[in-house]
């Protein structure tokens, strides 16, 4: 392994606390020469996830690795814990399959809280300037008395997400604040957080946003761990 990854990319996969899961990624680089930005994204975009919820994971991996940038040089509740969701499989969990997994789950749980949510819109396109946006989840807090937005990342937190999201709470609060609302209420959900950056990103904006992570927990060890070994042999024949 250390002959095939540089430094770079050996930091990265020793943070992952998970060995089984820090294997898939090891042998899923070297497999592929990714580069340590694209083994960073396919970490963000969940990649070792979908693949336990992907009836073909080989056909997966082919496609995560066509696709892959190879190497050219040497609060707010958080984390939010999704595990309960009850996810179903598809034959290659691509990232837009499980983003509309989550947010249907995501929909049914939040409405299930009580406690004055209440459900307005999913994928809410709003019209700012000539151009249209659409906003993954809007709620309404009877309670509150404002308009709460989330936004569901299939990526670590980046400071253009919040600009994002922030965007569109900004529209909110110009044009759909009624008389007696309070002003409404962002909430990003990302696979990872950067707490250092979230705070700086965060400082000075007038909105009330929220940065959380969510975490899944889906593939089994037993099945993951098959796969690898037959990644393995590929690799070293």
């Amino acid at each position: 392994m250390i002959s095939k990854l540089s430094f770079t990319h050996i930091n990265e996969l020793i943070s992952i606390d998970d060995s089984t899961k820090r294997t898939f990624y090891e042998v899923e680089c070297i497999r592929g020469n990714w580069s340590v930005r694209e083994l960073k994204r396919q970490i963000g975009s969940l990649y070792y996830e979908r693949s336990g919820l992907s009836l073909d994971k080989k056909k997966l991996a082919d496609l995560a690795q066509k696709n892959a940038e190879t190497q050219t040089t040497f609060d707010i509740r958080d984390p939010y814990i999704f595990d309960f969701l009850g996810l179903k499989p598809a034959e290659v969990m691509s990232k837009s399959h499980l983003e509309a997994q989550l947010i249907d789950k995501l929909q049914a749980f939040l409405l299930e809280l009580g406690h004055g949510f209440c459900f307005e819109a999913r994928q809410k396109r709003i019209l700012i300037g000539d151009e249209h946006f659409f906003v993954d989840l809007v709620f309404y807090h009877r309670i509150l008395k404002c308009h709460v937005l989330v936004e569901l990342k299939l990526e670590k937190f980046s400071h253009e997400n919040l600009g994002q999201l922030n965007t569109y709470v900004s529209w909110y609060h110009q044009n759909m604040m009624a008389k007696g609302d309070n002003q409404p209420v962002g909430i990003l959900l990302c696979t990872d957080k950067n707490r250092v950056l979230a705070e700086y990103a965060l400082a000075g904006m007038d909105n009330q946003l929220f940065v959380s992570k969510y975490l899944l927990e889906l593939p089994k060890k037993e099945e993951m761990q098959r796969f690898i070994d037959e990644q393995l042999q590929e690799v070293t024949k």
